[in-house]
């Protein structure tokens, strides 16, 4: 996979492919990232185009992906809950294009490409025919890849595409970043918990996405769940998952990798006192063995969560570019 690194504030797609899976003259997609954001891998054999991300999100939401045309990703990830389940432990679809690992043990790594080319092939596992037999689906690839039978990499490549353009960054704290608004002050003592060994989050949860894309046992059981174990076999790994973005977090309740709490206070709790010791711990997690944690006031318990709420984007909630075509 050819790609390259486009720096923020600049488009995610430019007139710079060799042709070889474009079609008819599809139009290059651009979206303006902010400034404070890393710079996101983009595909030179996959460019986005306009057309192309149409037709990702098409076929986000239709059932034709599934084998038995039972359900599509939207069934699992509602834009309504910042494209997560409600009541289910789903990673959210939110800013993945930064991602060079995906899922909670890791199991795909690589870029967009590759894990939608694992979705089509094996979770979905898709039955190609259904879409060369279709009514519209072949004229759909012939204009964005230019290609006479759909396959695979063509339905995985139309998804990545659409995946790319999953981005948040309309929340409040965005908009103080940019000198439009400015934290209360509770929000302010919040940001500083949270930046600060008041709160130690920012090791994992730092910068503009507010994740590492690291896997890390945060300290939940004396007895982990295997995690990244499963795919590495290094016991090094046991108790590892993938450290989740917290923008909209507000949203993709429940939360942990087994869904283990329901609330942001029951989150902050955990990290404040609940910290349990195992061999494969985190050294961040360095709490553990004196207070079981941060061991935080109720009051900076209240604001650590009023700054996490202002990593809240409702527009992505309801943005029509990325909901339901149908």
């Amino acid at each position: 996979m050819k790609w390259i690194l486009f720096s923020s504030l600049v488009f995610l797609a430019v007139g710079c492919w060799d042709g070889e899976l474009v079609g008819s003259n599809p139009t290059p997609y651009t979206e303006e990232i902010p400034y404070y954001f890393p710079t996101m891998p983009v595909s030179l054999e996959n460019p986005s185009t306009v057309e192309g991300v149409e037709l990702g999100r098409r076929l986000y939401y239709d059932k034709i992906l599934h084998n038995s045309q039972a359900m599509s990703c939207s069934e699992c990830h509602h834009q309504s809950n910042s494209f997560t389940t409600a009541g289910s432990n789903s990673l959210a679809h939110i800013n993945i294009g930064w991602n060079s690992s995906f899922l909670w043990n890791g199991k795909v790594e690589g870029d967009l490409e590759d894990i939608m080319l694992f979705e089509v092939e094996d979770f979905f596992s898709t039955n190609i025919d259904n879409l060369n037999n279709h009514n519209e689906y072949p004229l759909l690839f012939e204009k964005v890849f230019g290609v006479s039978e759909i396959t695979s990499k063509e339905v995985a490549y139309a998804l990545a595409q659409f995946f790319r353009t999953l981005n948040s960054y309309n929340s409040k704290y965005d908009k103080i970043q940019l000198g439009l608004e400015s934290f209360t002050p509770e929000e302010w003592d919040g940001f500083d918990i949270f930046y600060s060994e008041r709160g130690d989050c920012f090791h994992c949860h730092g910068g503009a996405l507010f994740s590492n894309n690291l896997f890390h046992n945060n300290g939940l059981d004396a007895v982990p769940a295997n995690g990244r174990y499963t795919i590495t076999n290094n016991s090094a790994d046991i108790g590892k998952f993938k450290t989740p973005t917290l923008r909209n977090i507000e949203f993709t309740a429940p939360y942990m990798h087994d869904g283990r709490y329901q609330t942001l206070e029951e989150v902050v709790d955990f990290y404040s006192h609940g910290l349990v010791w195992s061999p494969t711990i985190d050294p961040l997690m360095k709490n553990v063995n004196i207070s079981s944690g941060v061991n935080l006031s109720a009051s900076e318990k209240a604001n650590l969560i009023l700054f996490l709420k202002t990593l809240s984007d409702t527009s992505y909630l309801t943005n029509p570019a990325i909901s339901d075509p149908f």
